[in-house]
């Protein structure tokens, strides 16, 4: 058996934003997952959440057949094959035809704060493109929140920041904005361990 890709990280947070995906979203529903790196998070998901169809996807082609291998570990209906989405893209996925104005439901965890800021306002373009009305936008990870900042975080951001000078730890007024403008309204803003948040933005 290949030995697939793990994130310790990802074991400690399922289930923390599981119980928030569990109180937040419907009895079911259709949700796409933006940059499912080692697919943990969407193979939990899916096994807790079985009226829910998941669809994994990330930007590294490399990561897909990672992500493949774990969906067929967990052998799930309920849960899509991968697929490549850039979303800084004008369409989701990368390739083959465009998804339908369909899912209930979109996830992202830990992309924000590794990527330009253009991943932002991509991310929440293609959420207004995809969701239907009324569907949700859930986004995890650290941010710059009001008030003087955690100094875990500060630390974060600085070494994130001499890897990638376009990488970094985002405001969350400027996430907000981004949002509002593509007629996203930030609904609940749920506090995580390790100093991170579980925002939930609805489309207007």
């Amino acid at each position: 058996m290949i030995e697939l890709p793990h994130s310790p990280a990802a074991d400690r947070n399922k289930q923390p934003i599981l119980d928030v995906l569990s109180h937040v979203l419907g009895a079911r529903g259709t949700a796409l997952e933006i940059a499912s790196g080692t697919g943990q998070h969407v193979a939990a998901f899916a096994t807790d959440m079985r009226q829910w169809v998941w669809q994994p996807t990330d930007a590294d082609p490399g990561m897909l057949p990672a992500i493949a291998s774990r969906v067929t570990e967990v052998g799930l209906s309920n849960l899509r094959p991968p697929l490549l989405l850039d979303v800084t893209a004008p369409q989701w996925p990368s390739q083959g035809a465009a998804f339908p104005k369909s899912f209930d439901a979109i996830y992202c965890a830990n992309m924000l704060h590794i990527a330009p800021p253009s991943a932002c306002a991509g991310l929440m373009q293609g959420a207004a493109r995809y969701l239907l009305a009324g569907g949700l936008l859930l986004t995890y990870g650290p941010y710059f929140k009001e008030g003087p900042p955690v100094p875990s975080n500060l630390a974060f951001d600085e070494s994130l920041r001499g890897r990638n000078p376009l990488w970094g730890i985002r405001r969350l007024k400027d996430v907000e904005a981004e949002a509002r403008r593509h007629g996203l309204t930030l609904q609940e803003r749920h506090p995580m361990p390790a100093n991170n948040l579980l925002l939930v933005f609805a489309l207007d």
